[in-house]
């Protein structure tokens, strides 16, 4: 037997005890919110939840996170209600994960592979499948301690052999060895083969760069309408359920904005509070393309009550991603699910936390806001374009082709051998022609 993540099946718990653990500094109210995103989260993965709890802890402890006392607590909870599955709403070390499952003895799960199962149900594409793979062997690595000590339970532990070496290891030991081996080079071919996705894309935006086409990319929490805005904007298609994580691929497609420049528009994935920092390792290579972007349109549903930590939580994976001093626009959406005072209280708490950053009320699923949007985005780009009035001999004419494809032509009339363009076009360009240019 060996060790492979995608092979992982499990029946899905029916009785599952969603506990939040409380640490010293953390306010109730934030603990509460993390504690109904993980039932949304577990939820998402068709387990049956019988109850959620948060359980405080005075100080962090090594063995349990929390005391002995409160750890005690869970464990007759999880016999009360006669639990087949703990999950966790923290970050827990293998050893504290292996001392749970032992103390409770059912399966444990921790926020991070609540995450990381749900990514898994959600990849779709070949380089998603291979990002979330890198993730989840990431983290069931150092796991593997203890996975085969039942063969030397069996076997009556590590037997005779001169010299110790292979032949006095015990069978658990020589398959742990095996497995992280296979994980290892796993994980290494995984790695390579993200690097070649990355090369391509790089490839990509090379030639979008070369053209000056501007592009942008949709980003903020999970489940805002990111995926539904990209298809109202140009019908792109994709995935968007009221689901968290439904969208793990990027998507980009090509849109006119009014004043008639060409822009590309990138659907992101999610983010989420306490994001596994392997996730955003893992995904580096679709979260590039709002590190290139030149303008990022930060999506918040506003009809949340937690949209303000949402958009906080957005700004903070944004800054550890570098690109925490791009042009935003700021999309407020769902308001449609708000009263009226509900949503003027909503829109001020997200301008203030906002500062100067342009702010556009919408509801996607009604289109309204759509035009303002548009608007917002000449304006942000507007630096990047240039409006003038060429004079291109008909010898040159396939200028013409390129300034309809990377640009937008107001009018082109013929006089002579000359065509005699009016057009707007991205400054790059503009500049590679700039001595047809008429004065």
């Amino acid at each position: 037997m060996s060790f492979d993540i995608r092979e992982k099946t499990e029946t899905k718990p029916q009785r599952t005890l969603l506990v939040g653990i409380g640490l010293p500094g953390e306010k109730s109210r934030e603990r509460d919110a993390l504690l109904e995103e993980l039932v949304d989260l577990v939820s998402n993965l068709g387990f049956g939840i019988i109850e959620s709890r948060v359980v405080w802890t005075r100080e962090l402890q090594a063995k349990y996170l929390c005391g002995i006392g409160k750890a005690a607590e869970v464990q007759a909870l999880v016999g009360e209600l006669q639990a087949d599955c703990l999950v966790i709403d923290n970050m827990l070390s293998p050893s504290q994960q292996r001392e749970w499952e032992s103390l409770v003895g059912v399966p444990v799960k921790d926020r991070e592979e609540v995450i990381l199962d749900i990514f898994a149900q959600r990849a779709r594409t070949r380089e998603a499948v291979m990002q979330v793979d890198l993730a989840r062997m990431q983290y069931a690595l150092p796991r593997m301690v203890g996975m085969w000590q039942h063969l030397d339970r069996q076997r009556g532990g590590s037997g005779g052999g001169k010299g110790g070496g292979a032949a006095a290891r015990g069978e658990g030991e020589k398959q742990i060895e095996v497995d992280r081996r296979l994980a290892h080079e796993r994980i290494e071919t995984i790695r390579r083969e993200l690097e070649v996705v990355r090369r391509q894309r790089a490839t990509q935006r090379k030639e979008r760069t070369r053209r000056g086409i501007p592009t942008a990319a949709i980003v903020g929490y999970t489940n805002a309408g990111k995926s539904s805005l990209l298809n109202s904007l140009t019908d792109a298609g994709v995935l968007a359920q009221d689901i968290l994580f439904a969208t793990l691929d990027t998507t980009s497609r090509k849109i006119e904005l009014p004043d008639g420049q060409p822009m590309v528009i990138t659907d992101t994935v999610g983010f989420i509070r306490n994001l596994p920092h392997r996730l955003v390792e893992a995904f580096k290579s679709t979260m590039e393309e709002a590190v290139v972007a030149d303008l990022l349109i930060h999506m918040v549903d506003a009809s949340d009550a937690e949209a303000q930590r949402h958009y906080e939580t957005t700004c903070s994976v944004l800054a550890e991603l570098g690109v925490g001093d791009k042009p935003v626009i700021l999309v407020c959406n769902k308001l449609d699910r708000l009263k009226e005072e509900e949503r003027s209280e909503m829109l001020a708490r997200l301008k203030f936390a906002a500062e100067d950053t342009p702010c556009v009320p919408m509801s996607v699923v009604r289109g309204e806001g759509m035009q303002e949007l548009l608007a917002a985005c000449v304006e942000a780009l507007s630096h990047r374009v240039q409006t003038a009035t060429y004079r291109i001999p008909q010898a040159e004419a396939r200028l013409l082709a390129v300034m309809h494809r990377d640009g937008k032509v107001i009018s082109a009339e013929y006089e002579g051998n000359d065509i005699i363009v009016r057009a707007i076009l991205p400054r790059e360009f503009a500049a590679r022609i700039e001595s047809y240019r008429e004065r």
